[in-house]
């Protein structure tokens, strides 16, 4: 089977990486090259010239501009053949490689700030879906600013990317993607996370979400009248719509509404997390799978209601605006807005002590427990929440995630013990690699695992747990490596991609992820322990890591 090739693998992981390193101080040179090899390309050596931390916000920003003009620009040619009625009108689409695409296909409209979206605006004749919507505006994240929106950046973002092998009555499993970048930037239009492959390969039907993030999805205004009664988790509503429009329409391109898993990596991990939590999205999905998606700064945790109230009081005190006169934000201009909020974001982190990933205090933009959307924290503090009880969980990290790049802050002293213990969890591994193993995301995402499986001892839907570990260059195994394989858009490692994108594909379909030539996957549980290490050679693990756990991180309760 012919596997389409994808050369610009620009990933909303990736923008919310750029601005960490900027706020690290990184170099220029530093943040470009981890940026291109966290994406997949080939990066030339830095020849070790120090830059500001200032050029590195600047290439943040020309990475997120980069992102939104090549989605701006890339279109298709529509087929009659892939003509399709959805909620608004009709569309068109184009084929690729005998795949159905439909790009851009609007699920609702976003007219003001912070409110929730209405339906689409029926259209006449026929839309062409060939091209790449709009995207969220980007907001600053993880210590630095954005100043300047992007030329493809909107408020009203709300559209899908869709990938079908065909627009027949199949019932086909729905993989609906949510991209990463924390809760504040990324896109569903960038080419690592094109369908195609997925689609042909596992006969699903792939659809990828854009909606509102940063300071456009998440600022609490809700004091300030009923209009922005749901303004803390907008973002999320968006992707609630999103969910809804599947069940409307999904059977037009040969999709099964009654069967559709959510998945993403990174901040789109915390989405699914989010997504398990809230009454909103009840009955709209049936399975969850979640990819790197939780640090104890995010994702395990999500932000409290009175620091959320905190953050909207000083923005609008930033931006001069009273709180009767809540009305003129929506006149705000984009550099304005990140600006006050920004300096919002900073402020309130101070106050609160809100602890920071590296040290120091921050605050990030994620989704609000609110009573509402949001009733609780998925994940307690000695279980999981009730309403996840009936969805399965596929879940797992990469082997060093971000401790590549981020040395000073996360490497390990390496001790003969912890060599030994490394070698016990990973035998196939170098033994060198002690030094870099995660634990920044392995211990919470372990915690998650552990206390879902404790819901299924108790009657709920199972979990299965995995370990990315296929090394692909000297960058090691580093975060969002795994999503080229997920897609089975991976030409480094074909017969990996077809295994871990079946491993996938198979979840969705049955509740139970499984592959040719790999064992059978045993759900996690505390006594088991079971983890299925994903490389060349897959294999299921009992408890592999317990000895490194014991050692890096003795306190951690999970």
């Amino acid at each position: 089977m012919k596997k389409t090739a994808f050369t610009r693998p620009l990933m909303g992981t990736l923008a919310a990486f750029a601005l960490l390193l900027s706020s690290c101080g990184a170099s220029g040179t530093a943040q470009t090259t981890a940026a291109q090899t966290a994406a997949g390309i080939s990066a030339e050596k830095s020849a070790g010239a120090e830059e500001s931390s200032s050029a590195a916000e600047g290439t943040a920003d020309s990475a997120a501009a980069e992102e939104s003009e090549a989605a701006e620009t890339k279109t298709f040619t529509a087929e009659e053949s892939t003509l399709v009625t959805v909620t608004g009108g009709q569309i068109e689409g184009s084929v690729e490689d005998g795949v159905y695409q439909y790009l851009g296909v609007p699920y609702a409209e976003a007219d003001e700030l912070f409110t929730p979206a209405s339906a689409v605006t029926p259209w006449d004749g026929v839309k062409e879906a060939v091209a790449y919507g709009s995207i969220s505006y980007q907001s600053g994240n993880m210590g630095s600013s954005l100043t300047e929106a992007g030329p493809n950046e909107s408020n009203n973002a709300q559209n899908l990317n869709i990938w079908t092998p065909g627009t027949d009555d199949a019932k086909r499993p729905v993989m609906v993607w949510l991209h990463g970048g924390g809760f504040s930037t990324g896109s569903a239009n960038e080419d690592t996370y094109v369908g195609t492959n997925l689609a042909k390969s596992q006969d699903v039907v792939v659809v990828g979400v854009n909606h509102r993030l940063g300071v456009y999805g998440f600022l609490n205004l809700s004091k300030y009248g009923d209009k922005y009664r749901q303004s803390a988790n907008v973002g999320m509503l968006d992707i609630v719509d999103a969910l809804k429009w599947v069940q409307d329409n999904i059977e037009a391109f040969g999709g099964d509404p009654a069967n559709v898993t959510i998945f993403g990596e990174s901040g789109g991990g915390a989405k699914v997390l989010t997504l398990m939590g809230s009454p909103y999205a009840k009955g709209l999905f049936e399975k969850a799978i979640m990819e790197s998606g939780a640090t104890d700064t995010m994702g395990a945790v999500f932000t409290d209601e009175e620091v959320s109230e905190a953050i909207a009081e000083k923005t609008l005190e930033n931006l001069g605006i009273a709180p009767e006169e809540v009305e003129k934000i929506q006149d705000v201009s984009y550099g304005d807005l990140q600006q006050a909020a920004d300096q919002a974001r900073a402020d309130i982190a101070e106050e609160y002590k809100i602890p920071a990933m590296f040290g120091g205090y921050e605050y990030l933009w994620e989704p609000v427990v609110d009573g509402d959307f949001l009733p609780k924290e998925p994940v307690q503090e000695n279980g999981f929440t009730d309403i996840a009880k009936d969805y399965p969980l596929l879940i797992g990290s990469n082997l060093n995630e971000w401790n590549i790049w981020m040395k000073d802050a996360l490497q390990h002293d390496v001790t003969d013990e912890l060599t030994e213990a490394y070698k016990k969890a990973y035998p196939n591994e170098d033994p060198s690699g002690a030094a870099d193993v995660d634990m920044l995301l392995r211990m919470p995402i372990l915690r998650i695992t552990a206390h879902k499986a404790d819901q299924s001892e108790e009657g709920g839907a199972p979990v299965y747990s995995y370990i990315f570990t296929k090394q692909l260059d000297d960058q090691g195994v580093y975060h969002g490596i795994e999503i080229p394989f997920v897609f089975d858009n991976s030409t480094d490692d074909p017969a990996l991609a077809s295994t871990v994108s079946s491993l996938w594909a198979s979840f969705a379909r049955d509740g139970v992820p499984s592959a040719d030539g790999v064992e059978t996957w045993e759900p996690y549980t505390r006594e088991s322990g079971a983890v299925m290490i994903l490389d060349d050679k897959t294999y299921l693990a009992h408890h592999h890591d317990e000895d490194l756990i014991r050692i890096l991180e003795p306190d951690y309760v999970w």
